[in-house]
Order: structure tokens, then sequence, then C-alpha cells
């Protein structure tokens, strides 16, 4: 006869799923017992159990709000819980290749400061790293309990450290490390894509769906993968590098010492070359976005062909994942040209079966997604 679990098992288990409830809450925001049930995929009586406990220590609070019934369905709306907000804000600092980005927040996520800096961010990871740490020092009016940060390059799951080529100045760093030495808080890293996942997630295009891939189109390529409502990061910490997806063995050296690699043929800077010789202007992202908007034939053109080359690649790692959802953003993401033969070549070369289960749409967020997705990541770690 087999051994019943012992105590001492029973309650990390009970533990576990506890910080499954909370994690939850913390991205998606105030939900009903059912929505955590078909969120954590727990039993209903252990969900009812769990928050619970979680309301009598404090952790969790019934709001006065009601939730719609689920799927349309008539009866009186599910009363709502949600995290507690207790004292201690949080913090996310954006780090893009041009700027660095730091929004203060309370625990709820709501945003009470924001500010931007330009800034060269590939060479001076040490002097970015100092104008970080006091904008946040300057902007937070209370004791933070965690900072969430955004880094524009993959991130090691072992070690920490920027993994490639990508930033050369921030070669041996590691950035959470590095920021928590300044500013004496929990600081957790992310690279640039798995948060503007998050932050579309919870707060943007993809809120309430639980497959999602997060493309973003930018100064480099690169996607989020979030898999039963969860960031899939991979064994290292690099899934989603679909920029690197070699399509030429020819082709331009990348920045991340390969040949032939998508980003060396879409990415911002790249389109940006090919168009300025045909222009009397001098280009920019902006720019680009309103001759395409306004119907520019030659902007327009290439970023369709960008789109195509970016939907190829995307029906490939849509055949094998199924998501629901394909969000493009970055700065070229509002580009209703490269959302459309992105659209249009999923649909083309992904199975008929995955590419009827899914839709392509643009991002909500714009380029607030990885500064938006950098404080969830911070209330989720305080809240587990």
């Amino acid at each position: 006869m087999p051994s019943l679990p012992h105590a001492s098992s029973l309650e990390r288990l009970r533990e576990s799923n506890r910080r499954a409830i909370t994690s939850l809450l913390a991205v998606e925001g105030p939900m009903s017992r059912a929505d955590l049930v078909r969120g954590t995929g727990l039993s209903r009586t252990t969900v009812s159990s769990l928050v619970g406990e979680l309301i009598g220590t404090g952790q969790v609070v019934e709001t006065a709000d009601r939730g719609r019934p689920h799927k349309g369905g008539s009866g009186r709306p599910p009363l709502l819980v949600a995290l507690a907000a207790p004292t201690g804000g949080v913090a996310g600092v954006d780090i893009g290749h041009r700027h660095v980005r730091v929004a203060v927040a309370d625990r709820r996520g709501v945003v009470l400061a924001e500010r931007t800096e330009p800034m060269d961010v590939d060479e001076n990871g040490v002097a970015v790293l100092d104008r970080a740490a006091r904008l946040v020092e300057q902007m937070a009016t209370e004791t933070l309990a965690a900072v969430g940060m955004c880094v524009p390059a993959p991130l090691d799951r072992r070690s920490a450290r920027v993994r490639t080529g990508i930033l050369p100045g921030w070669r041996e760093l590691s950035p959470a490390e590095e920021l928590h030495r300044r500013l004496g808080v929990p600081v957790f890293a992310d690279n640039d894509a798995n948060l503007g996942a998050l932050a579309e997630l919870g707060h943007g295009a993809a809120r309430g769906a639980t497959d999602v891939v997060y493309v973003k189109v930018a100064s480099g390529l690169g996607a989020g993968i979030v898999l039963g409502g969860r960031l899939h990061r991979g064994a290292s910490g690099i899934a989603g590098e679909l920029g690197h997806v070699q399509v030429g063995e020819d082709g331009q050296v990348c920045r991340c010492g390969n040949r032939g690699c998508l980003e060396t043929l879409v990415s911002a800077p790249r389109l940006l070359d090919l168009l300025q010789p045909a222009y009397d202007e001098q280009l920019s992202v902006a720019r680009v976005l309103e001759l395409d908007a306004a119907g520019d034939a030659g902007v327009r053109r290439v970023l369709s062909d960008a789109g195509r080359a970016v939907g190829r690649a995307l029906a490939d790692l849509c055949n094998n994942l199924n998501p629901e959802l394909v969000v493009v953003g970055g700065s070229l993401g509002a580009s209703a040209s490269l959302d459309e033969a992105i659209r249009g070549s999923v649909e083309r070369y992904a199975q008929p079966d995955t590419a009827a289960a899914l839709r392509v749409v643009p991002g909500s967020l714009g380029d607030r997604a990885e500064v938006v997705g950098a404080v969830s990541l911070a209330i989720a770690r305080v809240a587990v």
C-alpha cells in the first residue's frame, strides 16, 4: 500500500499553490474565484480554501466591485478578489538602446510618476545603471519594495548576465545585481520582449488570453512567449529569439555574431537605410510611420516586405506553439502595413488549423509596454 505524502510535502505543495494564486493576481489584477480556477488549473475547492487563507492573513482582499458572469451567463456577478496594497511601492526601469525610462508605481500597478531620458545605452553599461539609479531615487517618494528592470538583450537565466555582444558595454555585467547594489532593494531583470509580453498580457491587447506570442519589431527583433498564462523563458532564458532565426547562410553578419539572421533584414535601422536614398528629408521611425499612415508607396512596400519576412518565421513558431494571439509591438508595431503583412504571411504559411485559431493584432501600450512590464515583474516578485 503506497505511503501517504509527508505533512511537510503537503505544506510545500500548498505554499506553491498560494504563490500561483498571488502571482496571477499580481499580473491580472482583481479576479473572480472562477477565473482563478481557470488561470491556475487548481480545483475549485483548493482555490476557495486558499483564497480564504490569504484573506485571513491579509495578503488578499475582496473588492467592492463585481465581475461579469462567466461566458455571459445570467445571475448575480461574482465578487472579485485582489492583492492587498501594503505600504512600499515598486519601480520599473526600461533600458532601451537609446533611452532610460523609469516609472514609480504603487503595489496595484498604478503609475505615480514616469520619466524618460535619452542616452546611448549600448556602450555605457555602468553609466546607464548610475543614471537609472539616480532617476529611481529622485522619483520615489516612499521606500520601494522591489524594482523590475527591462534590458534590450537576452539574459542568461542561470547567471543573470547579458549573454551576447548585442550590448558591448554590458559584457559580464549582471544588470539586476548592479542596480541592486546601487539602490539597496531587490531588483529583478528580464529582456524587453518578455516584459512587453507581460505588459500586454496584464494591461493591453492580450488581456484575458493564455497562449500568446508578443513580437517586438524595433532596433532589433524578439519575441516574448506566454504559455498557459505564464511567460516561457526556456532552459537558459533565451526562448523567443525570433530575430536570430537564420534566413540566409550568406547574409549579413548579425550583431549576435551569426550570419543571415532575420533581424539583419527587418530591424528599424535596416529599414531606414533602405528607404533613406529615396527621400530628401532625414527619416526617423516616427516619420516612417507618418508616411505609412499617409499611404506612401515606397514606405508601404518596404514595411510590407519586412512584415512578410517576420510572418514567415512566426508561422513556424505558431505551428509549434499553437497560440491564440500574436501581438505586434515595438517602435514599428503601430505600422498598419507591417501588421497586415505579418497577418497575411502567418495565414499563408501556418497550418490551416493553426492559422484559424489565432489572431494577429497590434499592441495597445506602444513604447510604454516595457516599462509597464517591468512594473508588473516587480509586483509579481514581491507578491510571491
